[in-house]
């Protein structure tokens, strides 16, 4: 049986703010599986963003068991929690976060970089990731030679080429336009169908329908 790539055991997150304690997360609990496509749904407030931090390791809970991977992030230091994200988790978000003047190929073979990998290598992988998002005439544009759906293509090509097991997406279709965001949500179907899980955060409830289930969250707490 395939381990869940992410599992969340009444996970709190506390933030002590000048003495006074805000509870983000409130105790929730989920499981997300090897081939998963979650959309995780709420206002702003809601804890949505939190929990998509958590789920990409990129902070620890307060309270609870949360395991990445197979691994209790609990028992990680700094340096382990930056080698998991790196191997586990892409990330793409909804201002893309490209290098201005670095090319497609290099924005997408960056993460490489951390991971040692020579250059003749990375610029190989970058370029057969941005081939798989329908990219591999644009290998030497740069950000403000390419339209936002472009750009967002190349943010998901930078987030696979490390070969991650789980695809976070914080609104990724935030800053595209109807039609542009219809084509990144095809991509990340045709993805999540070649065996990546997809968590997409969202408030765009006609987004989060186009997940095979939702995750809606109130006050730091899963709600349905």
């Amino acid at each position: 049986m395939t381990e869940p790539a992410i599992v969340a055991v009444d996970v709190t997150r506390t933030y002590d703010l000048d003495g006074v304690f805000v509870s983000a997360l409130r105790g929730v609990s989920l499981t997300v599986s090897a081939t998963d496509y979650v959309a995780i749904v709420g206002t702003s407030g809601s804890g949505k963003s939190t929990l998509m931090h958590l789920l990409g390791a990129l902070d620890r809970p307060s309270s609870g068991t949360l395991r990445i991977g197979g691994r209790d992030v609990a028992t990680l230091g700094p340096a382990e929690m930056a080698l998991l994200r790196n191997e586990t988790i892409g990330f793409v978000f909804q201002s893309f976060h490209l290098l201005a003047r670095t090319t497609a190929r290099d924005n997408v073979a960056l993460p490489l970089v951390y991971r040692g990998v020579g250059r003749r290598e990375r610029r190989a992988r970058a370029a057969e990731m941005l081939e798989r998002v329908g990219l591999g005439h644009r290998l030497d544009h740069r950000p403000n030679q390419m339209s936002g759906g472009e750009q967002q293509r190349v943010a998901i090509a930078r987030a696979l080429v490390t070969g991650p097991s789980v695809l976070l997406a914080d609104e990724p279709t935030g800053n595209l336009d109807s039609t542009t965001g219809e084509q990144v949500l095809g991509l990340l179907e045709t993805l999540n169908a070649d065996g990546v899980a997809v968590v997409l955060v969202t408030h765009d409830r006609e987004v989060a329908g186009r997940a095979h289930r939702q995750i809606v969250m109130r006050d730091g707490l899963i709600v349905s």
